[in-house]
């Protein structure tokens, strides 16, 4: 039997990106009807569309510098046992 009450209340909202546009989505912000208006469009946002933010470069650099080639180490490894 299903529990009552354990649900969220999903419903309609008006979503509006950063240039205006607008368009509807089921949601379980606000209630039927609100509109959530975007402060970050993802439709030129690099989070989104694939770019690099300098944090995420400078994020990469510090993996590279702490741990170096360790990857490529721990598959020559393998590929060693594995032809003995």
């Amino acid at each position: 039997m299903a529990k009552k009450g354990i649900h969220p209340d999903y419903h309609t909202i008006t979503i509006q990106m950063t240039d205006g546009t607008t368009y509807q989505t089921r949601s379980t912000y606000g209630k039927e009807g609100d509109v959530l208006q975007l402060d970050v469009d993802p439709n030129t946002h690099p989070a989104w569309v694939g770019g690099v933010t300098l944090r995420q470069t400078g994020r990469l650099e510090g993996f590279t510098k702490r741990f170096g080639s360790l990857g490529a180490l721990n598959l020559e490894k393998k590929d060693d046992k594995q032809s003995a």
